[in-house]
């Protein structure tokens, strides 16, 4: 009989292609289904024309696989890069009127958008994991907790992988009497519903309505996968918000493709683009779900967004680049590019920043 120790382990090594590999997004391909877009199969779901696709020998994706799970250094933080709690606390609860973003961490955010307070992604547990202590751990600590976010009238949740979709963050949200669940579709079986007034799943290109706020679910280059057998089963994609004064990009995880031109000519024009600058090395095996900072910059501009906040990096560490050296190249590729240092926006974890 086996042990419960070493069933423990067998399990985390089993889970090692979700937790780590997973990264790579490989492309499942079924049959496309009769009168359905063509992101549709008849397994689940699949990326948009021309998308890259994932590299990479399995020798390779092993190594890399091994490299995460043995890595023990600890990350050095930053001066600044996290606010203490108080002061974060405090910065919140003094943008008292107006549009505001606050970076909770990694592609977390809390956002007040026409009065509305709105959280996306937000993963403030210790582990991206179904396994703890097994899988990526957070090297940054948490600058505001759940318990320290005011009511929230909409979730939005971009795919169902533990470092976006944090079941007890989730579970611990402060949520307002009517509150909304907004998500790709398949994705909301994954998550506690009993708590929310309301529950949304969209496809590509859908919207959903409230008071003076619209939500439209938009394509993104990733996959999706919450067990060893869930993959691609459930839809992934990014989120365009509008309201009367103000329209805002969440690009959710993803890579870069001729999609963005596509979208950069329907949607784009927006105030904010929130777009992910790390998780990117080594290229050839990430190429297929997660964009370089130099590609984020070239996604900002396709959508005409007047600033850039760049995201996913800088609290777990899930692929083998440096930790901080995502905001490093992306500044650098905005001087590059010939644009104002100041379009680009690099936040501590539990900032908050006014959108006027």
């Amino acid at each position: 009989m086996t042990s419960p120790t070493r069933r423990t382990v067998l399990s985390s090594l089993a889970s090692a292609p979700l937790l780590l590999a997973g990264c790579g997004g490989g492309q499942s391909e079924s049959r496309q289904l009769p009168d359905m877009p063509w992101h549709h199969l008849d397994g689940g779901f699949r990326n948009p024309p021309g998308s890259p696709v994932r590299g990479g020998e399995r020798s390779e994706w092993w190594a890399f696989m091994w490299r995460g799970f043995t890595r023990r250094q600890p990350v050095e933080l930053q001066d600044g890069h996290v606010l203490e709690p108080g002061a974060a606390r405090a910065a919140l609860a003094a943008a008292a009127d107006g549009d505001i973003v606050t970076w909770l961490g990694h592609a977390g955010f809390l956002l007040r958008l026409n009065g509305r307070w709105i959280a996306i992604d937000p993963f403030l547990s210790e582990y991206a994991s179904p396994i703890p202590p097994f899988g990526p751990k957070r090297f940054s600590p948490v600058a505001l907790a759940a318990a320290d976010l005011p009511p929230i009238d909409l979730v939005l949740l971009s795919h169902n992988h533990y470092d976006h979709l944090d079941r007890p963050t989730l579970e611990r949200l402060p949520l307002a009497a009517d509150a909304t669940l907004l998500c790709p579709l398949q994705v909301a079986g994954y998550v506690e519903t009993g708590r929310f007034a309301r529950v949304a799943e969209l496809d590509w290109h859908q919207s959903w309505d409230g008071p003076d706020l619209s939500v439209t679910c938009l394509p993104a280059i990733h996959f999706s996968a919450r067990t060893l057998w869930d993959r691609n089963r459930s839809l992934w994609g990014g989120f365009l918000l509008t309201t009367p004064g103000k329209r805002v990009y969440f690009s959710g995880d993803t890579a870069s493709g001729p999609v963005f031109q596509e979208l950069g000519a329907g949607y784009g024009g927006v105030d904010l683009a929130l777009l992910p600058i790390g998780a990117y090395e080594p290229r050839e095996l990430m190429q297929a779900s997660h964009c370089t900072p130099e590609e984020a910059v070239e996604i900002g501009r396709l959508f005409r967004a007047r600033h850039v906040l760049g995201m996913h990096w800088g609290v777990v560490r899930l692929t083998d680049e440096p930790p901080f050296e995502p905001p490093v190249r992306f500044r650098q590729a905005i001087g590059s590019a010939g644009l104002n240092e100041n379009w680009g926006w690099v936040m501590a974890v539990g900032e908050t920043r006014p959108l006027d």
